[in-house]
């Protein structure tokens, strides 16, 4: 009985979990981030596109080694997947984002960013998305 219980446990731990999601979540905005597609991510680290589907949704855990060649390829320090906590700040000087911007997770500190982009996934239509997006761009470079 004991040992049944000592199995389930570290059936448990290999399983992925919040924890697990959150990485993911910052690998699939920092990728964006970089233009990189799910293909080229994979080829970039050794897997398939299917695994990196599976790690940036949080299907699956990331391995350490495996987290270090994401890191690399997405350049950015591995704490960059790890919000709050011993290393994991979010502020351009701490990430290391190439070229010096800012990372995405920088950019949701505030409520009206965090409204525009709840408004922006209601939006339905592929070509309004796309028309939205080129005019914000737009407005960006007028504003500099």
């Amino acid at each position: 009985m004991k040992q049944a219980k000592m199995i389930d446990k570290n059936v448990r731990a290999s399983r992925a979990d919040g924890r697990d999601a959150e990485v993911g979540r910052r690998v699939r905005s920092r990728r964006l981030e970089c233009r990189l597609s799910q293909t080229e991510l994979a080829d970039r680290i050794g897997v398939t596109f299917q695994q990196v589907q599976k790690y940036e949704k949080g299907v699956n855990r990331i391995g350490a080694g495996r987290l270090q060649r994401i890191s690399e390829a997405l350049e950015v320090p591995i704490s960059f997947f790890f919000g709050g906590g011993a290393g994991g700040t979010n502020s351009v000087r701490e990430t290391g984002a190439a070229g010096g911007n800012e990372s995405v997770f920088g950019f949701l500190q505030t409520s009206g960013s965090v409204r525009i982009v709840k408004a922006f996934h209601r939006i339905k239509s592929r070509k309004a998305r796309q028309l939205l997006v080129e005019m914000a761009e737009e407005l960006a470079t007028e504003a500099s």
